[in-house]
């Protein structure tokens, strides 16, 4: 498991800026601050790293645009404030890398094409390929046309998939606070920081506040579960306070400094990184104690172990699998669709032409095209 010292002079970086970072509490952008963070970005980059950023902020520069002083409720306003304020965002990117001799690259993602398989692939190629040619880019969810975002705050989770998506060692987070302390430190003036803990320990639950401030949506616990999402990729967390001055390079030398939250040993392969992202809930299905201890032992989902069915989905669709207890398990790309499965659940192999008229697959989800989400869970040897 790799150090702060170690980790700081890591390759390959990806950046989150959040809103309460970024914005004048919605007066427009902080570009002052803007400027200051893309200086540190030159001076790594000089150093050899390569870069991604992941932006908020661009609803509350649409909202100083539009004169707006309360962000707006209705979805299509949101859509028209991120619009609007978009322009100005990458504009404030690109001016303070221009400043260093650096391009900017504007990357729009939205979750829903992440979940497709084909554009996931593609926009790992575009970024990656960004990187090689020394460009950075600036990456926000397409807020105009995505509801996602807009209603749960979720650029710590674009920042995590961001990271799987070009392989980083390292996501780095910026926020208001010092990093994660054992309990909300506006609440508690005895909360103290800590310096390290595995995404996966149960004490993080007390750590999981709420937003910082009137613009920023996530707070620490999108930022805990962002880490989890990062961990299976192979890139461990730091988070910690953006407005502190050189903050990104006391990360690159080391210092101590916010809180690390270090990666496992055996992130998951390329192909269980998509499946454990963004996908349309089309289905779960929910499985008995049995089925539960094969898919722990590696093994694929048969249709004997399977209780319950939810949702309507059809062969190939990504679905979810939950324990007895109710927990997600994991997720996998199902063999058969929801009525089709609703007729064979809780057969055996042998019962299934009987029941389908066919002779199909075996297994609802084979072990290859399953992603295991339970804590401490390795990668094996599925592609």
């Amino acid at each position: 498991m790799r150090g702060r010292p170690e980790l700081g002079a890591a390759k390959r970086w990806v950046i989150k800026l959040g809103s309460s970072l970024l914005t004048g509490d919605g007066t427009g952008l902080r570009r002052d601050r803007i400027a200051g963070w893309m200086r540190e970005v030159a001076a790594l980059r000089a150093a050899g790293r390569e870069l991604a950023l992941v932006s908020s902020g661009a609803v509350a520069e649409g909202m100083g645009r539009l004169g707006w002083s309360a962000r707006p409720r209705v979805l299509h306003d949101l859509q028209a404030a991120a619009a609007v304020g978009q322009t100005g965002l990458v504009r404030a990117y690109e001016e303070g890398l221009a400043a260093h001799g650096l391009s900017c690259a504007q990357v729009l993602l939205t979750h829903e094409g992440l979940s497709d398989r084909t554009r996931y692939l593609n926009a790992r190629t575009t970024l990656r390929t960004l990187l090689r040619l020394g460009a950075v880019p600036v990456i926000n969810e397409n807020d105009a046309v995505s509801t996602r975002e807009l209603q749960l705050g979720d650029n710590d989770t674009l920042a995590a998939l961001a990271a799987n998506l070009v392989e980083a060692d390292l996501l780095v987070i910026l926020t208001d606070q010092a990093g994660l302390h054992d309990r909300d430190p506006r609440q508690h003036a005895d909360a103290r920081l800590i310096g390290e803990i595995a995404p996966d320990d149960p004490r993080l639950e007390d750590c999981a506040g709420r937003g910082s401030g009137r613009l920023g949506r996530g707070g620490m616990r999108t930022k805990i579960e962002a880490a989890r999402i990062a961990a299976r990729g192979g890139a461990a967390t730091w988070i910690a306070g953006g407005a502190e001055p050189g903050v990104l390079g006391r990360i690159a030398r080391g210092e101590d400094v916010g809180t690390l939250l270090p990666a496992g040993e055996r992130p998951l392969s390329a192909r269980r990184q998509w499946l454990a992202g963004p996908h349309a809930d089309r289905g779960r299905l929910r499985v008995d104690d049995g089925a539960e201890r094969a898919l722990r032992a590696g093994r694929s989902l048969l249709p004997v172990g399977v209780t319950a069915v939810e949702g309507s989905f059809a062969p190939g669709d990504v679905v979810g699998i939950l324990g007895a207890a109710g927990g997600e398990l994991a997720r996998g790309i199902v063999n058969y669709g929801a009525a089709d499965v609703r007729r064979i659940r809780g057969l055996r192999s042998e019962q299934l032409e009987a029941a389908l008229g066919v002779v199909g697959e075996p297994e609802l989800v084979h072990r290859d095209n399953l992603c295991p989400l339970w804590a401490g869970a390795a990668d094996g040897a599925a592609p």
